[in-house]
């Protein structure tokens, strides 16, 4: 890639700094440049969802590195340490907030645990203690679900808490419990739970979340799902279901049927691709793709990615046409991330990441209205951490 002169014009320079990343010669994959990016601008070292999301994808390209000394992993432990206590507990919980959300960290933790230190008890204890708060005091829906957050969202589950939770729930079960068939049959009923309440048989994609009470003023009478499907719930239910499969053991009941719950929503999601773009709009359900408001997002686009591929690569397809079908969905969904949601800084040569909704809540009506005007930010680590895990997904399959 040729220099641009100092003596270019400006508007010139401007509009070279603005061309999307794939535009330009890629001076590295695109799983660390992004990475490197973010972490030389600083992550705060916090236990909230948004910085663990990114944690995620940093695990991905620690694993994937054969540098040494490992700078990923080094970031990772250094960023932990920080929200941990000498003794391992996490800094300034409130032991009366209950939300699936500060669960999120736990999977870093684990990982830190068996890469880092497996024989020294300061993670350990880490792990522990938020097992502790998911398993016996996180409250539960009369059905046996954990409450999304607890007590603002009384007996809701959101798509986005079975991400928050699942994945580390089975991680650890795995590595501590592997015989314990009761947190086996519990993590199935978290998805089970979701399934018969959000599940569109007819589209085959998830609702947002449900009350089992039904006193939301969002809630279905009859199901007490909320009335839409948002592009980044479904996303977190996605890589939910790849992740915990990863975990999940073949020879329980449930690994089938958490299998058939990620073939049928990657077959909506093969039916719901954009035909022109390769991403997903921001809501999904009926006739919203297309109207007016509403448009291509880019963390749910990173997230159906991150999972197809992950699903591909770890034989949920089975072999042959199927899975290279959905290799080439993710394939197209990753080409729109980096020509349209991937770009050139302007500083250092840095990236950054465009598009994604700051946020989605049931907090009031659920409607379309609600989900088209929460604004898009930018840099937002929750798109950025699964175009991470994408990009490790591609490279991995030598796709990129």
């Amino acid at each position: 890639m040729g220099l641009i002169s100092s003596t270019a014009p400006t508007n010139l320079l401007l509009w070279y700094l603005a061309l999307p990343a794939r535009t330009l010669a890629a001076d590295k994959p695109y799983s660390t440049w992004m990475t490197d990016s973010f972490i030389t601008r600083g992550v705060p070292p916090t236990r909230w969802y948004t910085e663990a999301t990114f944690y995620r994808g940093v695990e991905a390209v620690a694993n994937h590195t054969t540098t040494l000394p490992n700078a990923y992993l080094d970031f990772l432990t250094t960023s932990l340490d920080a929200v941990l206590t000498p003794s391992g507990l996490p800094r300034n919980w409130d032991t009366t907030d209950h939300q699936l959300d500060h669960i999120r960290i736990g999977s870093t933790l684990l990982y830190l645990h068996t890469t880092t230190h497996p024989q020294k008890p300061r993670y350990r204890t880490a792990v522990d203690f938020l097992h502790a708060q998911l398993t016996t005091a996180q409250k539960r829906t009369p059905s046996g679900g954990f409450w999304h957050k607890d007590p603002k969202y009384p007996n809701q589950m959101w798509l986005d808490g079975l991400y928050m939770a699942a994945p580390f729930y089975a991680a650890y079960t795995a590595l501590f419990q592997p015989d314990n068939t009761t947190a086996w049959d519990d993590i199935l009923l978290q998805f089970e739970l979701v399934e018969s309440h959000c599940r569109d048989e007819t589209s085959g994609m998830l609702r947002h979340g449900y009350d089992e009470s039904k006193r939301a003023v969002w809630a279905d009478p009859e199901t007490g799902a909320s009335p839409h499907v948002w592009v980044r719930a479904q996303g977190w239910y996605l890589m939910a279901l790849v992740d915990v499969l990863e975990w999940f053991p073949r020879q329980h009941r449930g690994w089938g049927r958490l299998r058939g719950w990620f073939l049928e929503l990657a077959s909506a999601l093969r039916r719901e691709q954009d035909g022109d773009s390769g991403g997903w709009w921001l809501v999904m359900d009926g006739g919203y793709p297309g109207k007016k408001g509403n448009y291509i997002e880019s963390s749910g686009t990173a997230m159906y990615a991150y999972g197809l591929l992950k699903g591909a690569r770890s034989g949920l397809f089975g072999e042959g046409e199927e899975r290279e079908v959905y290799v080439d969905v993710a394939r197209r969904a990753y080409g729109l991330m980096v020509d349209r949601f991937v770009a050139r800084n302007g500083t250092g040569g840095t990236l950054n990441w465009e598009g994604t909704v700051k946020v989605g809540s049931l907090d009031g009506k659920g409607d379309y209205e609600y989900y088209i005007g929460v604004p898009v930010v930018e840099n937002s680590l929750i798109g950025v951490g699964p175009f991470i895990s994408a990009s490790v997904e591609m490279e991995r399959a030598n796709l990129a």
